[in-house]
């Protein structure tokens, strides 16, 4: 999903090899809770200047991402940390995975402002039907059970027009949470993305998909995301239930959801957050890609990319979550396939001249 800058060819060093897996544990030190001036220093002092990408991504556009979750569960251990990239699909696996901390990084300052949109909107709001009534600018609808499904959930949203009172009323709450109640120093620019994003969900409401292009077909909408499952039919969605949304939301008052705008290949972002990891003698749990490696590929810097990732604190169970589309589906009403691959092991390969091509990359998942 990410990514267009251009960097000069890197070679790979050496040091590839010798990547330092975390052997016994040591005491962690990731805090319980970040103050709003260190979560906003970490925001700042972390990113690198805005990249391009030439889609919104306001939604996700892949069907079957929850699909990996139960693998991804039988590895993870309790307290390891988790970097993603890309809008809201992180939350669905920052609920079921629960770590103690977590950093999106996106190449576009788009996604950071609409991470921040988000982080307010959810602070806002106790329950998953407040957040979508909220996030939709749509009343809530009566008769609504704390134990709703989420399908039951957006039926009943389907059936509510949106509001411009209560669009401007969460304009405002949302600008106050974020530059009042934090103190977060926001530009103009990221004011007026904050309106966009709500803007499109007032308009295109459930239905809104990537890129903004209405073309339903082939994009899932926001409600086909938050009501996806996995391919046993278990739903682990942020909005599958309010004990799941608790966990997104106690994350999120705690601060420990941090957006960052960066390349991935870059000398900055990524460095910062193994640095700040390392300091605090956490482990990295999961490495969700989507389809960055695609693009690294294609442009001929993804030798800088593992060399960031190699710096990375990790142990044997670090997992890849990367997205391939087309090639990989093995459903017909879904473009994307989530696949997994131990990130240690990808690392010596990389080193050993056994990867070097997308297809490589892809031909070692699973």
């Amino acid at each position: 999903m990410l990514l267009r800058r251009t960097w000069p060819p890197v070679v790979l060093v050496l040091t590839l090899l010798s990547v330092a897996l975390l052997g016994a544990r040591q005491t962690h030190a990731v805090p319980a809770r970040l103050s709003d001036a260190d979560f906003w220093r970490m925001v700042t002092e972390f990113s690198e200047g805005d990249g391009y990408f030439p889609s919104d991504n306001l939604v996700s556009n892949e069907l079957t991402f929850q699909w990996v979750i139960p693998r991804v569960l039988t590895s993870w251990t309790a307290g390891q940390a988790y970097l993603g990239v890309g809008p809201d699909q992180n939350f669905t696996y920052l609920a079921a995975l629960k770590p103690s901390l977590a950093f999106i990084v996106d190449i576009r300052r788009d996604n950071l402002r609409l991470q921040l949109l988000y982080k307010a909107l959810i602070e806002l709001s106790p329950t998953r039907a407040v957040f979508l009534s909220r996030l939709l600018s749509r009343a809530l609808p009566t008769g609504l059970s704390a134990e709703a499904s989420v399908g039951d959930l957006f039926t009943a949203f389907g059936r509510v027009r949106p509001t411009e009172q209560l669009f401007a009323e969460t304009l405002v709450a949302v600008r106050e949470r974020l530059t009042t109640q934090h103190g977060f120093v926001m530009s103009a620019a990221d004011l007026a993305h904050l309106e966009y994003v709500l803007t499109s969900f007032y308009f295109a409401g459930p239905g809104l998909a990537y890129a903004n292009t209405g073309r339903q077909g082939r994009y899932p909408s926001y409600q086909d995301l938050m009501t996806a499952t996995d391919e046993a039919g278990k739903a682990h969605g942020y909005l599958a239930s309010d004990a799941h949304y608790g966990v997104l939301r106690d994350m999120q008052m705690r601060n420990l959801i941090v957006p960052v705008v960066g390349d991935f290949t870059g000398e900055k972002a990524l460095p910062a957050v193994a640095s700040y990891l390392k300091a605090r003698n956490a482990v990295v749990g999961v490495i969700y890609t989507s389809n960055v490696e695609q693009y690294l590929f294609q442009y001929g810097t993804w030798p800088n990319y593992y060399k960031n990732i190699a710096a990375m604190p990790i142990d044997d169970s670090t997992t890849f979550i990367r997205s391939c589309f087309n090639a990989c589906s093995s459903v017909s009403w879904s473009r994307s396939a989530q696949l997994l691959d131990p990130v240690a092991a990808l690392l010596r390969d990389v080193a050993a001249g056994r990867v070097r091509s997308h297809y490589d990359l892809i031909a070692r998942s699973r």
